[in-house]
């Protein structure tokens, strides 16, 4: 099952976005507070709006029933951010493929711990990406690997564990061989795709592959 995950972001509209909102149909729409706005921007209206809706007016929130959406309001004071409640409710209803929305730009914390959401145990089995502009961003763990694309891509591989180990790629203008990125250093930025499907296969640790279409 496919989600659809809004966060209380700029929607950082480009193919990538384009692309994720038009494999919407079917898909479950989670809303994490003001997302809901971006959602219903983009002509979706979601399910479940969840967090401590301090975001949103009640008018809004009123508007959002009338829609049929299910409304879960959190206190304020809790440990997890609104969207990270979002992203496991998603895989709690069985969501195997969740892409984020709105959920890059703006303040740079938010944004960080946005991506670091990928990394919940919750989502390790799933297939979970944050889209923005023509970017793609998802983690990859130990194992092979394939990035589909096209030729002249930008794909940049960025440790997110203090070493990410035994790297070989296939298909990348500056390839790995068995070799590792460590945190500190930014050997892994910016490769070229040099076909439509590169490989990378990783030996330990964890790896943020960010995709850009097109030359960055």
């Amino acid at each position: 099952m496919r989600a659809l995950v809004f966060a209380n972001g700029d929607l950082n509209d480009g193919p990538a976005v384009r692309a994720a909102l038009s494999a919407a149909e079917d898909a479950l729409i989670i809303a994490a507070d003001g997302g809901a706005r971006l959602a219903l921007a983009c002509g979706l209206a979601p399910a479940l709006v969840i967090g401590d809706l301090d975001s949103l007016s009640e008018g809004e929130i009123a508007d959002l029933r009338e829609r049929g959406a299910a409304i879960e309001r959190v206190p304020t004071e809790k440990d997890e951010t609104d969207l990270e409640l979002a992203l496991l409710e998603a895989a709690r209803r069985g969501a195997d493929q969740i892409t984020l929305i709105g959920a890059a730009g703006g303040r740079l914390d938010h944004m960080l711990a946005n991506i670091y959401l990928l990394a919940m145990p919750e989502l390790r089995a799933r297939a979970a990406r944050v889209v923005a502009g023509r970017q793609t961003l998802w983690l990859i763990g130990p194992g092979a690997h394939t990035l589909e694309g096209a030729l002249g891509d930008t794909v940049s591989l960025l440790p997110l564990t203090p070493e990410a180990a035994g790297i070989v790629t296939e298909g990348l203008a500056y390839p790995l061989r068995g070799e590792s990125l460590r945190i500190g250093a930014a050997r892994g930025v910016s490769n070229v795709m040099q076909t439509a499907l590169a490989h990378v296969t990783l030996g330990a640790g964890l790896l943020l592959v960010v995709h850009t279409q097109g030359r960055a």
